[in-house]
């Protein structure tokens, strides 16, 4: 069956074919469902940049510590078990940094990313909830702190100690 297909060949949605007055709205991604899938498959949520500095400064200020702690609510970034301390290293926008232009949310689909970052941001209370309650210390380090290495090490070298 022939479907009739909008700009760079997005389907068009049935209240689009039968007006064509909405090809715009109807068209938010320039992408197929596919290479988007596949795109988004590509984000990975360890080795970040922004962890990667975290986890040099610490290394360098000679704190060890173990990735990506097993067993632990929402497995944190680095785990320092003998301090029972854990940092996270989120990022702006996947947590919903609300002080940070990073943390804005698309224009289009609204609603799905409102309702995404909500329940990630509720996770996330949760999971700090839970090992504050296990007597665990939990330090939260955004993206965009991480561009200034000297507060970073400051803060990281007071938690620690």
């Amino acid at each position: 069956m022939f479907q009739r297909r909008g700009l760079y060949g997005a389907r068009l949605n049935p209240i689009c074919r039968a007006s064509g007055h909405c090809l715009k709205s109807a068209m938010a991604d320039h992408l197929s469902a596919k290479n988007r899938s596949a795109l988004m498959a590509r984000i990975g949520g360890k080795d970040t940049a922004p962890e990667l500095r975290v986890r040099k400064i610490a290394h360098g200020l000679g704190f060890r510590y173990r990735l990506h702690g097993r067993g632990l609510p929402g497995r944190p970034d680095l785990v320092f078990r003998g301090r029972r301390k854990v940092i996270f290293v989120h990022g702006c926008f996947w947590h919903g940094h609300s002080h940070c232009k990073r943390g804005a949310l698309p224009k289009s689909n609204v609603d799905y990313w409102n309702e995404k970052i909500d329940r990630n941001r509720e996770r996330d209370h949760r999971q700090v909830d839970t090992l504050k309650a296990e007597g665990w210390d939990v330090l939260v380090i955004w993206e965009c702190e991480t561009k200034n290495l000297d507060i970073l090490k400051r803060r990281i070298e007071h938690f620690l100690e």
